[in-house]
C-alpha cells in the first residue's frame, strides 16, 4: 500500500475548470490535491483556444496586407513562412504556460500529481500508487476530438485540434469535416495563410447560431475562396496517392473531393474513459450525469466543464468552478444557469451570442420585440472599413433583455455588455441610457437599444402628454 493523502478537495484534471477550483480553494487555505495526466492547462492552452486564436492572428495579419490597397497602402502579396507561424503560435502558448504550471500551483500550496487518476471505490482515487481519500472530489477532465464513424477514416492519416498546430508547412488543400466553430475558424485561417480549403458539413454550418447572422459569415468565407458543402453525406474516406479523397454520396452516383490533408472537426467527446466511474458509483453515458448543482450520483463527487456534458467553452468550465467552490467551501446552494452563458466564433466577421435567439424567444414569450442596428450605420465601422454585420437584441413586452446576437467586427468584445445585462436581469432602458464614447463600434449596441423608444414615440398617450405640456410652454 502506497501513501494515503487526505485533502479537503481532490481535483482530477488541470484544465481551465480544474485550475480555477484549485487556485480559489488554495487561496482560502484549503488543502487541495490536483491530478493531471497530460499537459497543465489542458486542451484550451495546448490544443484549443490559445493556439487557434494565435493562428487566426497570423492569418489576419496576412489578410490585412493582402487588402491594404483599399486604405491607400500598396504592398505585394504576403509571403507566408509557415514555420514561423508555427513558432509564433507556440511562443504564445509558452508565454501563458507559466500561469498554469506545476511550479505556480505548487507555490500556491496545491499538491500537484502528474499521472492518470482512477477511482478505486466511491471514496478513494488512486494515482501512481498513491491513494487520495478526500472530503470532496471534482472531475474536470474536459473533452477531446470526436472521430465520426466514417468508413475508411481510421485507415488514413487525419488531423484534429490536438495535432494541427504542430504543422510547420501549410497544407496545399485542406479538407475539413465539420462546419462548426472550430471547423470554420480553421478554414478561414488556413485559407488566409495560403491553403485551398473545402469544408464538408452533414447539416448546416454554424447551426447553433442565428441563421440570419451566420449567413453573413458563410458569405464572407466563400468570398475568401473557401468551398463550403452543406447537407452532404460522406460515403467513405480513402487514400488518393499522397493525399486524401473524401467521397460524397450524390444520389445514385458519387462525388470525390481530393485534398492533401484532412482535418476532423466534427464535435467533441467527454473524457470519461479510465476514470473508474463505475467503481465510484458515478452514473455516466457519453458524459458524466450531473444535477443542476453539478453533483454526480456519488454525492462526494462534482463534475464540471465538458466532461459534465455542458456547453463546451472554457468560460463555462470557469463558471462551473465558481459554483462548486461556493458549494464545497461555503455550503451554499448552487444551480447552473446556461441562459447567461455567452459564446463567440472568431471568424472574420466574428459571431457572438448570449441568451435567447429570436426563434427561441418567440416560442417562449409573447409580444417580443427584435431591435436591430447595422454596422454600416456606425461611424467607427466606416472608418475601419468593417461595415458588414449587424446586432439583434430580443426584448420582452416590458423591455427585459432576453438575448443578443452580433455578427461583425469585434462582436466577441461587444457581447460582454449584453452578457452582463442578461446576468443582472436588466431592462433595455439601462443600455439606451448609458453614454458611449464616440466614435466606437460599441455605439451599435446603444443605437439598437434606442430603437426600443421608437414605439413610445408613436404611442398616442405619450403624444397627448407632450401636446398637453406644450400648451404650457
Amino acid at each position: 500500500m502506497g501513501e494515503i493523502l487526505t485533502p479537503d478537495i481532490c481535483i482530477i484534471g488541470a484544465g481551465s475548470g480544474g485550475l480555477s477550483v484549485a487556485a480559489i480553494a488554495a487561496a482560502f487555505g484549503v488543502s487541495v490535491v490536483l491530478i493531471e495526466k497530460g499537459k497543465m492547462g489542458g486542451d484550451c492552452l495546448n490544443y484549443g483556444c490559445v493556439p487557434s486564436k494565435a493562428l487566426i492572428a497570423s492569418a489576419k495579419s496576412a489578410d490585412v496586407i493582402r487588402h491594404s490597397g483599399r486604405y491607400g497602402i500598396h504592398a505585394p502579396e504576403p509571403v507566408v513562412d509557415f514555420q514561423k507561424v508555427h513558432d509564433y503560435v507556440h511562443s504564445v502558448i509558452g508565454a501563458i504556460a507559466p500561469n498554469d504550471s506545476v511550479e505556480r500551483f505548487t507555490s500556491m500550496g496545491v499538491h500537484v500529481i502528474e499521472g492518470a487518476a482512477k477511482f478505486v471505490n466511491s471514496r478513494v482515487v488512486e494515482v501512481n500508487g498513491t491513494r487520495i481519500r478526500a472530503r470532496r472530489f471534482v472531475v474536470a477532465t474536459g473533452s477531446s476530438a470526436a472521430v465520426p464513424p466514417i468508413k475508411g477514416l481510421q485507415d488514413v492519416p487525419f488531423l484534429t485540434n490536438e495535432n494541427i498546430f504542430e504543422r510547420t508547412e501549410a497544407p496545399d488543400h485542406l479538407i475539413i469535416i465539420g462546419g462548426g466553430p472550430i471547423g470554420m475558424e480553421m478554414a478561414q485561417a488556413h485559407r488566409r495563410l495560403g491553403a485551398q480549403v473545402t469544408v464538408v458539413e452533414a447539416f448546416t454550418a454554424l447551426a447553433h447560431d442565428d441563421p440570419e447572422l451566420t449567413e453573413i459569415v458563410i458569405d464572407k468565407l466563400r468570398q475568401d475562396g473557401i468551398v463550403i458543402r452543406e447537407k452532404v453525406k460522406i460515403a467513405r474516406v480513402e487514400k488518393a496517392g499522397s493525399g486524401i479523397a473524401v467521397v460524397l454520396e450524390a444520389g445514385d452516383d458519387e462525388e470525390v473531393i481530393t485534398g492533401s490533408h484532412l482535418l476532423v472537426a466534427a464535435g467533441r467527446k467527454p473524457n470519461v474513459e479510465g476514470l473508474g466511474l463505475k467503481d465510484a458509483r458515478i452514473r455516466y453515458d457519453r458524459a458524466i450525469k450531473v444535477s443542476k448543482s453539478l453533483r454526480t450520483s456519488n454525492r462526494r463527487v462534482y463534475a464540471i466543464g465538458d466532461v459534465a456534458g455542458s456547453l463546451q467553452f472554457t468560460h463555462m468550465a470557469n463558471y462551473h468552478a465558481g459554483l462548486v467552490i461556493r458549494a464545497i467551501l461555503f455550503r451554499l446552494p448552487i444551480k447552473e444557469n446556461r441562459h447567461i452563458i455567452p459564446w463567440a466564433t472568431y471568424t472574420d466577421p466574428e459571431l457572438a451570442h448570449v441568451g435567447l435567439a429570436e426563434e427561441q424567444a418567440r416560442k417562449k414569450h409573447r409580444g417580443i420585440k427584435v431591435l436591430r442596428w447595422p454596422y454600416a450605420e456606425n461611424d467607427r465601422a466606416q472608418t475601419e472599413g468593417k461595415t458588414s454585420g449587424l446586432i439583434k437584441v430580443v426584448v420582452s413586452k416590458r423591455g427585459k433583455i432576453l438575448g443578443a446576437s452580433i455578427v461583425g467586427y469585434q462582436a466577441g468584445e461587444m457581447i460582454n455588455m449584453w452578457s452582463l445585462a442578461i446576468s443582472q436581469k436588466m431592462k433595455i432602458g439601462a443600455i439606451s441610457g448609458y453614454i458611449a464614447p464616440y466614435p466606437t463600434v460599441s455605439e451599435i449596441s446603444k443605437r439598437a437599444a434606442i430603437t426600443h423608444l421608437s414605439g413610445a414615440a408613436r404611442n398616442k398617450w405619450v403624444q397627448r402628454i407632450i401636446h398637453f405640456l406644450r400648451r404650457f410652454n
